[in-house]
């Protein structure tokens, strides 16, 4: 009887380990290694919304939930914040500035991303995906272009030609 008891007690231990595990998760476990090394991110930090001086901080995790995204989704034909399907234009800061209208902010990417427009934003384009809300909500698209203007912000090489440490 003592022996069914301890059987049953390490079993019942068990079952608690195993339901234990998805909650005790340390914070870190969801960070990437890159938004911290390239993007420098160790705390929140505060990203441009709109061109009227809106901003918002987006922590560690946002952003690594955006590159997540943007691995997902993006990388096929934005390697490194090149543009495949056009190499004139990349991700880099300087190009979406230029862009019509600029998408040098979390609003401006978003707008982009919901319906792309060509680079004057004369007409629909065909190389970017529409991305609706029932796809990405508005969060999660929030923590793409996070991703996408913190990486043209600070990470070496990107939207340039060569990879380089800066």
């Amino acid at each position: 009887m003592l022996h069914r008891l301890a059987s049953r007690l390490l079993i019942l231990a068990l079952l608690l380990c195993l339901l234990w595990i998805p909650f005790s998760q340390p914070a870190w476990a969801a960070v990437d290694s890159y938004v911290t090394r390239y993007l420098k991110v160790t705390e929140p930090v505060p990203l441009e919304m709109d061109h009227q001086g809106d901003t918002r901080l987006f922590s560690l995790e946002e952003l690594s939930a955006g590159k997540q995204l943007f691995e997902r989704n993006c990388l096929n034909c934005h390697v490194g914040g090149a543009t495949l399907p056009d190499p004139t234009v990349s991700l880099s800061l300087s190009d979406l500035k230029g862009a019509t209208p600029r998408r040098d902010t979390i609003a401006g990417l978003v707008t982009y991303l919901r319906q792309p427009m060509t680079y004057d934003g004369s007409e629909e384009t065909v190389w970017c995906r529409e991305v609706p809300e029932s796809w990405l909500s508005q969060a999660q698209i929030e923590n793409l272009a996070g991703f996408i203007l913190r990486a043209a912000q600070t990470a070496p090489g990107w939207g340039k030609e060569t990879f380089q440490d800066q």
